[in-house]
């Protein structure tokens, strides 16, 4: 099978052209991350879904301070790494047994 040369550049410049749009749709998505300092910010819903907790569990941990938060423009952010931080220490801690009173 024998492709010549015209056929070659003409698919080279489309796959060309498809990695520069590839790298523009990355580059908007890295402007478009909220962060601080360069470190990414979740909202509430990202810490929900990673935790898999409830709104209230979220906000007994923000209310007892064991997960730090952030308020910008009125919303809710919390640091990655402050995030990160409070799963290890949750599992650091060994949990409470309550013995039972019969």
């Amino acid at each position: 099978m024998n492709i010549d040369r015209i056929e070659f550049n003409s698919w080279m410049e489309r796959i060309v052209q498809r990695m520069d749009m590839l790298e523009d749709s990355l580059r908007q998505a890295e402007r478009n991350r909220t962060s601080v300092d360069g470190e990414e910010l979740l909202d509430n819903q990202d810490v929900l879904q990673m935790l898999k907790i409830s709104t209230r569990s979220l906000q007994r941990y923000r209310s007892s301070g064991r997960l730090p938060y952030y308020t910008i423009s009125g919303k809710l952010y919390y640091k990655l790494s402050d995030v990160h931080e409070f799963i290890r220490s949750s599992f650091n801690q060994s949990p409470v047994r309550r013995k039972d009173k019969r």
